[in-house]
């Protein structure tokens, strides 16, 4: 019982100073965002024809070298371009349309393509989709437990639910934001995959005590 107890104080003592460090993370160097999040350079080409995408990057690798750079077809018939990367400079962009220019044959021309500036996403308004749906779920969730472990105490069966929920949760996040994974359309999934995860852990604890309960009665 002494060893069990020791053992979850170091756990407990672990996920307290990682969450720490996280909190430290984020207000001091903040949480790193995906491209497709940061604020960003774009330029949107119509090329009129089918092309291939690695084609498209090789030429971005040798025109904006050492950058990420995100390329994707738009259009209903898939024959523009559009190429997202962290900073685009007229140089760069007109080197880029000549490449373009010379491998399909086309003339585009730079003075008529212009660099848009794409803002930063906050984190808030990412995850502001999600927020309900979450709660509801949560509530939900909360309610059966209430009934289904209502021997085990019904306050007690809440608060260490929604205690687990945010502990899980805050690791994760801090986590996260210690070894800068970015921000981005991975997050959300993440987040509910540990959520679930966290939920099928309290549940079986739960019936554990609850089949021990009721053997003792």
């Amino acid at each position: 019982m002494k060893e069990t107890s020791k053992k979850t104080k170091i756990v407990a003592f672990l996920i307290a100073i990682i969450v720490i460090a996280g909190i430290i993370v984020t207000l001091t160097i903040g949480l790193r965002f995906d491209l497709r999040y940061q604020t960003a350079k774009r330029i949107e080409l119509y090329l009129q024809k089918e092309f291939n995408i690695e084609d498209i990057k090789k030429i971005t690798d040798e025109t904006i070298p050492n950058q990420e750079v995100i390329i994707q077809k738009v259009e209903v018939y898939e024959d523009s371009v559009s190429i997202l990367s962290n900073d685009i400079t007229e140089e760069q962009k007109s080197n880029l349309i000549n490449k373009i220019n010379e491998k399909y044959g086309v003339a585009l021309s730079a003075d008529n393509v212009e660099i848009t500036t794409v803002p930063h996403t906050r984190g808030r308004d990412i995850i502001r989709p999600y927020v309900i749906p979450f709660i509801i779920a949560t509530v939900i969730i909360l309610v059966y437990m209430a009934i289904r472990y209502h021997r085990l105490g019904i306050i007690k069966t809440i608060i260490k639910t929604i205690l687990t929920l945010i502990v899980t949760q805050a690791l994760l996040l801090s986590i996260i934001a210690i070894i800068r994974i970015p921000i981005g359309r991975f997050t959300i999934p993440m987040v509910l995959a540990v959520y679930v995860l966290t939920l099928i852990g309290i549940t079986s604890s739960f019936e554990k005590k609850l089949k021990d309960s009721i053997e003792k009665e």
